[in-house]
């Protein structure tokens, strides 16, 4: 059915009135096209990241140092696994199959975290990558459980209750580290020196260099911009570190006591616009492993669609099992 510029016009507006009351829009409103896109978008490079972030880690599971070690980091790879799964599901609401975007991050059409193209180089990374990552992952992720899109906000909310368990448990390795001997210490203190800046870029560009930023908050998907969710991770991560007794690797981080909040340094944004475009040190490795996951899984996604494709025939007209006749008691 056509939609007049008057009726085009009536659902602008009442679309705008769900907004203005900070209301949730659902998968069968009305909603501007922009809009859907932009969700696509956002929900997609987030599902991706859950997904490819599995790997660094993953690295580090057969090299665990204990079995309670290697039993935490299985929990939290699934976690992840978990993530990406409820977020695709959430995808799915606005039109686009699971598949499709399967293939459009495999292509180079859609990203994913910038962070996850960085090597785990040290069992340390792993604690930073729980500290650091999912830290910033916290600060970035906590308001989207108020976004404007409701299956997406739902998905988040127990998304981010697991991340922070993730965080506390990073944390916990890290000081266990921390209170072992020189060579650990230092092994923590590396990990962060390599993993601080590549957090801060987690947050996206700067807001003047941000294309999406202002009409994903004006649409209420975002909460916050960029710089305000990067400061806020500064300000919760320096006395973290005091605790940990580690060094933030920025000469310029000092208290701003008339701001209220830390002054910091800026990562190098040269570097963040070459891994986004594929040329950092592990993104040809990550979607290699990505594409051979998902061609050596196409048996098990065939098979588990002519199942369901079975389980829904009505029962007298599935095939019998051999040398039983259906209907006939055994």
């Amino acid at each position: 059915m056509s939609v007049t510029a008057t009726d085009e016009d009536r659902l602008v507006a009442q679309f705008e009135e769900v907004l203005a009351r900070h209301d949730r829009v659902e998968p069968r409103d009305w909603m501007p096209e922009a809009y859907r896109a932009t969700l696509v978008r956002q929900i997609a490079q987030h599902a991706h990241s859950e997904i490819i972030g599995m790997q660094p880690e993953g690295n580090w599971i057969t090299r665990a140092p204990s079995l309670r070690r290697k039993a935490i980091l299985l929990a939290k790879v699934q976690d992840e696994a978990g993530h990406g799964l409820y977020l695709y599901s959430a995808a799915e609401t606005l039109g686009v199959s699971r598949d499709e975007l399967t293939e459009k991050l495999i292509s180079g059409r859609q990203k994913y975290s910038s962070i996850f193209n960085y090597p785990t180089l040290s069992y340390a990374d792993v604690g930073t990558i729980g500290w650091l990552v999912d830290g910033a992952a916290i600060a970035n992720q906590v308001p989207l459980c108020r976004t404007s899109y409701g299956p997406y906000g739902r998905a988040m909310i127990r998304i981010c209750k697991e991340e922070s368990f993730h965080q506390r448990q990073g944390f916990e390795l890290l000081m266990t580290m921390m209170r072992g001997t020189e060579a650990q210490r230092a092994m923590v203190q590396e990990s962060v020196d390599r993993f601080w800046w590549p957090a801060l870029m987690m947050f996206g560009p700067p807001d003047d260099e941000s294309p999406n930023t202002a009409q994903s908050m004006a649409w209420g998907i975002k909460r916050d911009t960029n710089d305000e969710l990067r400061q806020k991770f500064v300000d919760m991560s320096v006395p973290q570190a005091e605790a940990l007794g580690v060094t933030l690797p920025d000469p310029d981080l000092v208290w701003n006591a008339e701001r209220g909040h830390h002054d910091f340094g800026q990562p190098d944004w040269d570097e963040f616009a070459t891994v986004v475009r594929g040329g950092g040190p592990c993104n040809s490795q990550r979607i290699a492993h990505r594409k051979r996951a998902h061609d050596e899984g196409a048996w098990v996604r065939e098979a588990a669609t002519a199942f369901a494709a079975r389980r829904a025939r009505p029962t007298s007209d599935r095939p019998a099992p051999s040398g039983e006749t259906v209907g006939t008691p055994a």
